[in-house]
């Protein structure tokens, strides 16, 4: 009993430790802010240990080791085997080679982020984009800001501060971290106005909501929410020709976006030649670049949006730019996109070549070859099953897999770990398979 204090007496203090001579090179290399904190970090694990019963090891170690993981990075790459394309708590869609490139030669020095270089003045960083964005959607103007949330908000904040906003009862959602349209609207100072009902909603629902205080009528997509059944929306093309006769605008939120034809999901083009006078989109799902919100449309209306005080602070930044930049490159030829953006590829790669991948994974690990569902994500195309295979393993691998050098991130079904192959490359089987060797006993 007494062999416990007598123990914690004998563990040095942390003055002592930081006069080692390791302790001190650390120091040197690394801070002495954060070897102070390794070692009390060493020392208040070392008392656990013996409070234990057990052993504290070499105290010297264990300061390297504590702070090894105070320096490491947090935010890390991890391997995605969940079958979710566009998963946003594992960031959303991979970007391409061409933008990866892009980021990497912008970042490594100065650019000419906003300087015209004909003619030696001051530029706009929508420069860099705003062509590819009129080609791809045939808008006569476009923005870019940093995510769609803040697209909308900017949009209704300068066209509608004051005034009535008119939404379908149907198409006020809520998606990911509580982001609300009603919340986006009345922070925009607007007003907003509901019309139809949850499944049904008429033409003339918004004809008569219109007044002398509308200035926008608003289409949401539904992101991951459908109605089913005894439903009804009008065509966007019916809500422009009303916007038109009541001289209002029609803005249409389109959630993920698209420039190329995908099952039930709209493309910014179909939008604006539908007549939309605004369409907002996403910058990192099913158009599979850096997170920002895009907004293309009338060029009049483009201009009071860029004018707005929300613009400069709701700006994307150079790295943004030049992904986006990249990725939008690639859509010049659609063909080309769907080759070489990560997401797209991901969502038609034939059936037979995912259940290779997994055939080769399961031999690599011991595991077996099971038939999934993958999905889009990212609020895009619910109703789509796309046919996967994944590798299955035992459940108890999650979490030492989760927390592997490379994290290997899969789902827990029915006692077995699936790791979705749809959404793993080439390249990562391998390493998943180390992964898995590493975390087995």
């Amino acid at each position: 009993m007494e062999e416990t204090p007598n123990r914690l007496r004998e563990l040095p203090s942390v003055d002592r430790v930081l006069a080692d001579p390791r302790v001190v090179a650390l120091a040197q290399s690394h801070g002495r802010e954060p070897a102070v904190d390794a070692v009390r970090r060493a020392l208040a694990f070392a008392r656990q240990d013996i409070q234990a019963g057990g052993k504290p090891g070499d105290l010297l170690t264990r300061v390297e080791q504590e702070l090894a993981a105070i320096l490491a990075p947090r935010l890390r790459r991890v391997i995605n085997a969940t079958g979710v394309v566009i998963h946003t708590n594992l960031g959303r869609a991979p970007l391409s080679e061409p933008a990866r490139a892009r980021i990497d030669e912008i970042a490594r020095g100065y650019s000419n982020l906003e300087l015209d270089l004909d003619s030696g003045v001051r530029g706009s960083r929508q420069d860099h984009v705003a062509e590819h964005l009129r080609e791809l959607t045939g808008a006569e103007s476009a923005l870019v800001v940093n995510n769609n949330a803040a697209a909308l908000l900017i949009v209704a904040a300068a066209l509608a501060k004051g005034r009535e906003v008119v939404v379908s009862r149907g198409e006020l959602v809520e998606i990911g971290d509580g982001f609300r349209i009603p919340d986006v609207l009345a922070r925009s100072g607007a007003q907003l106005v509901e019309v139809g009902t949850t499944n049904r909603t008429r033409t003339g629902d918004y004809e008569q909501a219109i007044g002398a205080q509308t200035a926008l009528l608003l289409r949401v997509h539904p992101s991951n929410f459908r109605i089913m059944g005894f439903t009804e929306r009008p065509a966007l093309s019916e809500l422009a020709r009303l916007a038109e006769r009541a001289g209002v605008w029609l803005v249409d939120d389109l959630g993920s976006g698209s420039f190329v034809q995908l099952p039930d999901e709209p493309t910014a083009a179909e939008s604006v030649r539908a007549g939309s006078h605004i369409v907002t989109f996403s910058g990192d799902k099913l158009l599979g670049g850096p997170q920002a919100g895009i907004i293309c449309g009338r060029a009049e209306l483009l201009d009071q949006v860029r004018r707005h005080p929300l613009q400069r602070a709701l700006r994307a930044d150079k790295l943004t730019v030049a992904a986006l930049e990249g990725t939008l490159a690639l859509y010049r030829s659609p063909e080309r996109a769907r080759k070489e953006v990560p997401a797209l590829r991901m969502l038609e790669e034939p059936a037979e070549l995912v259940r290779k991948r997994a055939a080769e994974l399961a031999r690599l690990t011991g595991g077996s070859i099971e038939p999934t569902t993958a999905r889009a994500g990212g609020g895009a195309l619910p109703l789509w099953d796309v046919p996967s295979y994944a590798c299955a393993l035992d459940a108890t691998l999650a979490q030492p897999l989760r927390c592997a050098h490379v994290p290997v991130i899969g789902m827990v079904r029915e006692n077995q770990l699936l790791l979705d192959c749809r959404t793993v490359a080439d390249g990562e089987v391998a390493e998943i398979a180390r992964a898995v060797a590493d975390a087995r006993p």
